[in-house]
């Protein structure tokens, strides 16, 4: 005991104050994350910084004294300490985690490799011109291992080559000319270890969501449950005004094919014997011109006629029904829509 308050009373007033800070900060916001910076010049982190001013603090400290600052916290807090490594900073805001993981996600760009780092993934150079003059850098290009020439006046590319492959490391001359040719093999940015929420450490690949696919899901499950809920005549607030008029449909469909005399059929099942008799009638007079009478005559005469019409107007009745489909493709995205406004009440 005696050797621990003698080793505390050492500590320089400045890494207290540091401790202090941390501390501070994690009790000041209501989530705070871990995060590697490595490979991150200063100033790229100044920029993130400054980008992320309005939504979180962005705190590099030594490793050492972050493990302290967690140490000397409650709860789950020092758990956090397992994700310390390598370069660590702290990240404060009062967001939601997912939300800071796609916020920091957005700070990763592009960056130039240094000599001697380990190419994350094969590193190819296309072929084609550059804005580089005939000079000293042909040869300086050629040495890297980049095959270049002159053409039209400037150097260019000869052909498209893998320069270095994943895992090796990058000689210092390639680095140089990938930087000067702009080709930037490093992607930078705050990497993401862990996240502490209200005694809940979340991982990055459960923060990782695609909301257009998640978006997607629900918008599919809601269709599906409404697609089950009508076919099985589950009758719910979202399917009651469907599932009433396929009802409807399918009565008067088997009132027209049981010959039921309603009021609600009538209608169809007049026009049905119409046509029967016309049929009849007109196959008759195919073969008996005597057959049917003036007034059938001049019935079946007028149907003929209306069937001229209408073979005349078949590409508008094809718009027409080109229409029809459109309005129906649109009643089924507003069965879509109300199929998702009413995921709720299908299982309410």
């Amino acid at each position: 005991m005696a050797e621990e308050k003698h080793h505390t009373e050492h500590i320089p007033q400045w890494k207290k104050d540091e401790i202090e800070n941390i501390k501070e900060l994690i009790q000041s916001h209501s989530i705070f994350g871990m995060v590697g910076i490595e490979g991150i010049f200063a100033a790229q982190i100044q920029k993130m910084r400054r980008d992320l001013k309005d939504v979180a603090v962005l705190k590099v400290s030594r490793n050492t004294l972050i493990e302290r600052a967690l140490s000397e916290l409650g709860e789950n807090i020092p758990e956090m300490k397992n994700h310390i490594d390598s370069q660590t900073a702290l990240v404060f805001t009062n967001e939601s985690p997912f939300k800071l993981y796609k916020l920091l996600e957005s700070t990763k760009t592009p960056s130039p490799i240094k000599g001697g780092a380990i190419a994350p993934s094969d590193i190819v150079v296309q072929k084609g011109p550059t804005s580089f003059p005939p000079g000293p850098i042909l040869g300086e290009f050629q040495s890297a291992g980049i095959p270049a020439a002159i053409e039209a006046g400037k150097v260019a590319i000869k052909e498209k080559k893998v320069v270095c492959k994943e895992g090796e490391a990058v000689p210092q001359k390639l680095a140089t000319m990938l930087a000067k040719l702009e080709i930037y093999p490093l992607i930078v940015g705050l990497d993401l270890r862990a996240v502490y929420d209200a005694g809940t450490i979340y991982k990055p690949d459960l923060l990782a969501i695609d909301e257009s696919k998640y978006f997607a899901d629900i918008t599919r499950a809601a269709q599906n449950a409404f697609n089950l809920s009508v076919n099985t005549a589950f009758p719910t607030g979202a399917t009651v005004s469907t599932l009433l008029a396929k009802a409807f449909a399918e009565a008067k469909n088997l009132g027209v094919n049981a010959v039921i005399l309603e009021p609600g059929v009538m209608d169809a099942l007049l026009g049905k014997a119409h046509a029967q008799m016309t049929s009849v009638a007109s196959k008759a007079a195919d073969k008996d011109a005597n057959a049917v009478d003036d007034e059938l005559r001049e019935t079946l005469g007028a149907a003929a006629s209306a069937a001229a019409v209408a073979a005349a107007s078949a590409p508008v009745e094809e718009a027409t029904e080109t229409e029809e489909e459109e309005a129906e493709e649109e009643e089924d995205d507003s069965s879509e829509e109300d199929g998702m406004a009413g995921l709720g009440a299908l299982f309410g």
